[in-house]
């Protein structure tokens, strides 16, 4: 398995409509990232400087390359990817930054 922390620019004026399709789980029934890509993006944190950070999981080379195609490169600019190696290191890395969605809600 390949774990990665993904760091990304959130288009701010798409959020709203990312979290909706989230929350309908459109995304979950993507196949076959959905339900990895819908964990990571539902947890995202929110970096001081307005980066978006969760950790995926994901087998493409170069990484989360259907991903971006399907989603990513829609709602997100400048999306990068560390090689993180266990599950859940990435999540420890981000413990204490807020939610994603926390911006999103006071917007």
């Amino acid at each position: 398995m390949v774990f990665w922390l993904v760091t990304a620019k959130p288009r701010v004026e798409r959020l709203g409509e990312l979290r909706r399709r989230l929350d309908s789980r459109e995304i979950s029934r993507m196949r076959p990232f959905g339900r990895s890509l819908e964990n990571g993006l539902v947890n995202a944190k929110l970096r001081e400087d307005g980066s978006a950070l969760w950790e995926e999981e994901d087998y493409c080379v170069p990484p989360l390359a259907q991903e971006r195609a399907a989603v990513l490169d829609y709602y997100f600019d400048n999306l990068t990817v560390e090689d993180i190696g266990d599950p859940g290191r990435g999540w420890e890395k981000l413990a204490d930054l807020p939610s994603l969605w926390r911006r999103e809600a006071n917007e």
